[in-house]
């Protein structure tokens, strides 16, 4: 059955539709990463970002981290970009290392959006000097610049000009450029990694999700306007009559473009070709991915690695499961 027009309504297990006074989709969040080593490590330094990050359309309602065995250190602070970021020292011998995190969050739907009635893509670009209030101008152009993973290039700006036409309003150029990653890339896991350079994904045209939303950073940048990189998920089950979305069950990343001050952030999803909305579940945002992987650390000892993750999103609501308090 597929969801009422009305936000105010949703149906519940038995197909009713009953009136819910709430913010957005409850979800419950599992992430769970192992390492199995080689030989023992016997002393390993980590950064996690693996908390649900609150911001105006999402609430973390609860979030835990466990980790086996159990740290010597483990102490979280937030970073520059304002992300949760959990240090953790290991200092006892150890073959494998347990991480799990668990969230639950509520996500409300993205604004209504008139693309065609946004500003254009030029004078967005042009009034970057002048923002104040909440999205100050600090905040906002510290995205428009190269980043570790993300640099300007011909390539990207030749790629963006299409998107990116004279006049053209700005949020209707960021949905068009989404389209044309979706209609023109193949997602392929076994395409790139990490360390794909972006102008090798560019020039094979296949990547992951990761990669395409580097690619519309890249794009936009290219083009003057800022654009950050968001991680995070998506559902895990559609909602009936729907296909299963690439990514569930994994990690995901998206872009989110400024479109100028009236309109703020909007965020696409070049991989499944869509805004970001009750679906998406964010964890971090940075410039790239390099700003906001999962986890990364440094071993000593250990002859090798083998990783494992799994991912479950589990929407609380909708498959009658009880929300908590």
């Amino acid at each position: 059955m597929p969801l009422p027009d009305r936000p105010d309504l949703l149906p519940t297990v038995a197909g009713e539709a009953v009136n819910r006074d709430r913010f957005g989709v409850r979800f419950r969040v599992r992430h769970t990463t192992r390492y199995d080593y080689g030989e023992d490590v016997s002393v390993s330094h980590h950064l996690l970002h693996l908390t649900a990050r609150p911001h105006p359309r999402q609430r973390v309602h609860h979030s835990t981290l466990t980790i086996l065995p159990n740290p010597a250190v483990q102490a979280a602070h937030t970073d520059y970009f304002g992300n949760t970021v959990t240090y953790v020292e290991m200092q006892e011998p150890h073959r494998q290392l347990d991480i799990t995190a668990e969230s639950e969050v509520e996500v409300g739907p993205p604004p209504p959006l008139d693309a065609a009635a946004t500003p254009s893509w030029e004078s967005v670009r042009d009034s970057l000097g002048s923002l104040t209030g909440p999205e100050d101008g600090a905040e906002v152009v510290q995205y428009r610049f190269d980043s570790t993973l993300v640099s300007a290039s011909p390539t990207l700006q030749d790629y963006a000009a299409q998107s990116f036409t004279p006049g053209r309003p700005a949020a209707e150029a960021a949905l068009d450029l989404m389209h044309r990653i979706h209609r023109d890339f193949i997602f392929d896991p076994t395409a790139t990694t990490i360390a794909t350079p972006l102008a090798e994904v560019m020039r094979h045209r296949r990547g992951v999700c990761q990669d395409f939303a580097h690619i519309v950073v890249g794009c936009v940048r290219a083009m003057g306007l800022p654009a950050r990189y968001v991680s995070g998920y998506l559902r895990t089950l559609p909602p009936p009559g729907r296909p299963r979305l690439i990514g569930a069950d994994v990690s995901h990343a998206w872009a989110s473009v400024w479109c100028g001050a009236e309109t703020g952030w909007v965020d696409v999803c070049p991989t499944n070709a869509r805004r970001a909305d009750q679906d998406f579940i964010t964890i971090a945002w940075g410039r790239d991915y390099d700003d906001v992987s999962p986890a990364r650390g440094v071993l000593m000892g250990a002859a090798g690695h083998a990783l494992s993750v799994s991912v479950d999103v589990e929407p609380l609501e909708e498959n009658g499961a009880p929300s908590l308090p």
